[in-house]
């Protein structure tokens, strides 16, 4: 079963230097019928404008995972990281028993836009760490490139919930495939361009949540890069 998450029906905030989509009940937008999927909470798809950013602010409790799509994210927090994301590199926060951390879009000219994922983590009380990777974008090209997951594998960033993170970037007409093994479910976020999923449309912008199927075949109807969580 593929039930597709309309872009146009995600909840929207739009405050001037931000402009914010979310998938999951976030802030001020809140949908019963969309509290998260599985151990996924949180993916929301965020605008920024140049020169402005979230000030200092906390977390805890949660497993934060940023992909930017375009521009570059500073990143300052409390336990005395300091790096800036830019497309391709992925960054994994703990933040467990507490954090502070602020994000700011460094450029004077160019917007950045991301999307920030939360996952459940397995145990509350984590100690809090930091960690980012570039992906060089051959290993993104043409299939699904594991990029989180508990066991760290592959390369992957080792996070702390029994979910794994794929990104695919597929030219018009490519194809990818991924095989759910038995009782796990899967949530596909399209990032730029459209795929079919087992027959399924789904444009930019669109989610779905899948169960029941082992084998997910996907084809892009346009140049596309896709997000696939799967998920205990």
């Amino acid at each position: 079963m593929i039930q597709v998450r309309p872009s146009n029906e995600r909840g929207h905030a739009n405050i001037g230097w931000l402009d914010s989509q979310f998938s999951f009940s976030f802030a001020d937008y809140y949908d019963p019928k969309h509290m998260g999927f599985r151990d996924l909470r949180v993916i929301n798809e965020d605008h920024i404008a140049p020169g402005q950013g979230f000030g200092t602010h906390p977390h805890r409790d949660m497993e934060i995972l940023t992909w930017i799509l375009g521009g570059e994210l500073e990143h300052r927090d409390s336990m005395g990281s300091g790096a800036v994301i830019r497309p391709g590199e992925l960054q994994h926060m703990t933040a467990g028993t507490g954090i502070t951390h602020s994000e700011f879009n460094p450029s004077k000219t160019q917007p950045v836009h991301l999307l920030q994922i939360w996952i459940l983590p397995e145990k509350r009380g984590l100690k809090p760490g930091y960690e980012q990777k570039e992906f060089p974008a051959a290993e993104l090209a043409g299939k699904f490139r594991l990029l989180a997951a508990h066991d760290g594998r592959d390369g992957a960033l080792r996070i702390h919930q029994d979910s794994e993170l794929y990104v695919a970037r597929l030219k018009r007409g490519g194809r990818a495939s991924h095989e759910l093994k038995s009782g796990r479910r899967a949530w596909v976020q399209v990032a730029r361009g459209a795929v079919t999923v087992n027959g399924k449309a789904l444009e930019v912008g669109d989610g779905a949540a899948i169960g029941g199927e082992e084998h997910l075949d996907f084809t892009a109807t346009a140049d596309s890069e896709v997000l696939l969580f799967d998920l205990a």
